[in-house]
């Protein structure tokens, strides 16, 4: 007969709280609003067309699902290892370092790839300096702010990920104001383009399958909350409400972008699938958007390596 150790004893060993809720709820708002939505949100549209909503809603229910249990996980045992800490307790001492391990490898490839990606804007801007020593300053400028403290990496992840959600906001509102015909000089779009290019699903469920590979890498980046709930001041209070606030901020600002650029553009335009935000706001004719959108997306990349 074996008994079981329920997951109850909360443990702050190791911690140092210095964050507060609002910091962790923008620092998951950070770390998913990223690549995944401002350039890969164009190649998940050309694989499904504007059935490319339901994958976000099925990738969004999962990843709701799964946070939800986390957070019932943290609440009881706040810990800096976070699921790399329970699947310790749950399965043993060699399933949870594989998992901690797997997870700083695909850190270290997203934090590249995020890095790469910012200093290519940047660099095709100012072409002084060669892509590689952007990347240097961005790796040596975010580390200088990792070692300040974890209240200070708090603030300063928080206006990052505020200028990201702030950015998707006024992209929500000028694309419903253009939907419904607001935007001088330029008619109604409607709603048409969801059904008058092949139909709503032109690839069928094969395509919404397809995209959900896309959709679901995304999302990666809210599980950042988990961790950074154990430096909070309360964690077991803290977790569940900011789990709550962020799944619905983030399905919202997704579904929502996702809905305007598919409603404003035909899905199979060749400038949504280059860049579907610059491409909705070109067909607009709204001036200075090149830059702003390099702008915001390199703020985007960056905040997310952060975090």
């Amino acid at each position: 007969m074996t008994t079981e150790v329920p997951l109850t004893t909360t443990t702050t060993k190791g911690l140092h709280p210095g964050l507060t809720r609002r910091q962790i709820s923008m620092m998951g708002l950070g770390g998913a609003i990223g690549a995944g939505l401002f350039v890969g949100s164009g190649q998940a549209i050309g694989i499904a067309g504007p059935a490319v909503i339901v994958s976000y809603l099925v990738a969004g229910t999962i990843v709701v699902l799964v946070m939800a249990m986390l957070a019932e996980m943290v609440a009881a045992n706040p810990s800096s290892g976070a699921f790399s800490s329970y699947a310790q307790k749950a399965m043993g001492r060699s399933v949870g370092s594989a998992v901690g391990w797997l997870y700083w490898i695909q850190l270290v490839v997203v934090i590249a790839a995020e890095a790469t990606g910012a200093a290519g804007i940047v660099a095709h801007r100012f072409p002084g300096l060669p892509e590689w020593a952007w990347v240097l300053l961005f790796v040596l400028a975010l580390t200088v702010v990792n070692l300040l403290g974890v209240r200070n990496y708090g603030r300063f992840e928080f206006w990052f990920a505020a200028i990201k959600v702030a950015a998707i906001i006024a992209f929500l509102v000028v694309g419903v104001l253009a939907i419904i015909g607001l935007i001088p000089g330029t008619p109604a779009t409607g709603i048409g383009n969801l059904v008058d290019h092949g139909g709503f699903a032109p690839t069928g469920t094969a395509g919404i399958a397809g995209a959900l590979l896309i959709v679901v890498f995304a999302f990666g980046g809210t599980e950042v909350v988990a961790i950074a709930a154990a430096e909070s001041d309360d964690p077991s209070r803290n977790i569940s409400r900011i789990v709550r606030q962020v799944m619905v901020r983030i399905l919202v600002f997704y579904v929502g972008s996702i809905f305007v650029i598919v409603a404003v553009l035909p899905w199979n335009s060749e400038s949504v699938l280059a860049g579907p935000f610059s491409a909705v706001l070109d067909t607009l004719k709204i001036p200075g958007v090149g830059l702003v959108m390099d702008l915001i997306v390199i703020v985007a990349l960056l905040s997310a390596m952060n975090a």
